[in-house]
């Protein structure tokens, strides 16, 4: 999943954004509020993760703006004040949920899952299709009863094709929620991990899970495409 943190810390801003790249999320990082903005207006985010005191623009503007443009990313605010008024406002002006610095790193990420989780239409921490089962709080797949091992994206990547079960997801769709702002459509790195993942999925399997179709994109499915 990609998601959006608006954070002028930049200590901070490059702590959180390290422990959610390692648990397999993209991470796009904004210094302020508009510049916040401006990427949450133009990028498909899962989730959004924002301060309340930001510079040039302040997180209750950017959450006003956001939701008045139509934008309905679920947003996580995050403010060093805990303040009951401040947590009714944010709330009151579009906000999903509200976390008060300090916090813990697990608290953050089951937030954000649970925001994803109401967003879309998954309402469990574990996905299983064709007889694969991947469990998002531990990080384990499964298939037939064999343990998959799999790295930070190739995780990331199983996940997005079992929220997806049978759907053809294009090379850019893989691309903008598996990899943050930096990434280079010119490169075969998308390629490159649906070969991985495809090698650790279905080697030893009579029947592929994962497909190519030719000039559309992959897709997760226990059937070949075309085949009835």
């Amino acid at each position: 999943m990609r998601l959006l943190l608006i954070e002028d810390d930049r200590r901070l801003a490059a702590s959180v954004s390290r422990w959610l790249r390692s648990e397999s999320f993209a991470v796009d990082i904004a210094g302020d509020g508009i510049k916040g903005e401006e990427l949450a207006g133009t990028n498909d985010y899962d989730a959004i993760i924002m301060d309340i005191m930001l510079p040039r623009q302040d997180g209750w503007v950017t959450l006003e703006h956001l939701r008045k443009g139509g934008v309905l990313t679920p947003i996580l605010m995050l403010t060093a004040l805990g303040d009951v008024d401040d947590r009714i406002r944010g709330l009151d002006n579009g906000a999903d949920d509200y976390l008060v610095k300090p916090f813990h790193g697990g608290e953050l990420l089951a937030r954000v899952r649970a925001l994803v989780r109401r967003h879309t239409e998954v309402r469990t921490t574990t996905l299983e299709h064709f007889g694969l089962r991947l469990d998002l709080t531990t990080h384990r797949a499964v298939r037939g009863g064999r343990e998959i091992l799999l790295t930070a994206k190739e995780f990331a990547l199983l996940e997005l094709f079992l929220m997806k079960p049978g759907k053809i997801l294009s090379r850019q769709a893989i691309s903008e929620h598996l990899w943050d702002m930096n990434f280079d459509p010119r490169s075969n790195v998308v390629e490159s991990f649906i070969r991985f993942l495809r090698q650790k999925v279905d080697k030893d399997f009579d029947m592929p899970l994962i497909h190519t179709l030719r000039g559309a994109g992959y897709m997760l499915s226990d059937r070949s495409p075309g085949k009835p």
